[in-house]
């Protein structure tokens, strides 16, 4: 009867992190991603190098090799940016960026910058790949809908697990 005064959570909206053209992690050519051997999430083909963040929290990680970066949430929930299949052997080369382990970063703010035309000649693939570590927090998770997106555009909206 008095369900109007309980507050309605929405759940944690996650933004693109990069423009491109999004696709379900299950898309991705890496198995370690479409098998979600690390965990949900989703992937875009880059069509800009500038990358933002997801969400709001703070830097859990970041890789030396600057591939990789850990944000943590305020809900407890880990999400990893990776950027780029195989860009670990790259040893940094095509990364620039602006944040370091312990930074507070919110929704949309820019992390750094990649060089997708470095990470192509390579032979490499230049996705950007964001990936919910920590399922056991997650009841439920919106699904991706493909095609051309904006960094901080709404990609899925995720509902945690009640205590």
């Amino acid at each position: 009867m008095f369900d109007f005064f309980k507050k309605k959570n929405k759940g944690l909206e996650v933004e693109a992190a990069v423009d491109g053209e999004l696709i379900p992690i299950t898309d991705v050519k890496d198995d370690v991603f479409s098998t979600k051997m690390l965990g949900d999430g989703y992937a875009i083909k880059p069509t800009s190098g500038e990358v933002h963040s997801p969400v709001e929290g703070d830097i859990s990680t970041l890789f030396p090799t600057k591939h990789a970066i850990g944000i943590k949430t305020k809900e407890g929930l880990e999400i990893l940016v990776h950027l780029g299949i195989d860009t670990v052997e790259l040893e940094g080369s095509p990364f620039e960026m602006r944040i370091q382990k312990g930074d507070h970063v919110t929704a949309g703010q820019i992390l750094g910058t990649m060089d997708l035309k470095q990470i192509t000649d390579s032979g490499r693939d230049d996705s950007v790949i964001v990936v919910y570590t920590n399922m056991d927090l997650i009841d439920s998770i919106s699904p991706v809908q493909k095609g051309s997106i904006t960094s901080g555009d709404k990609v899925q909206t995720i509902n945690f697990k009640k205590n």
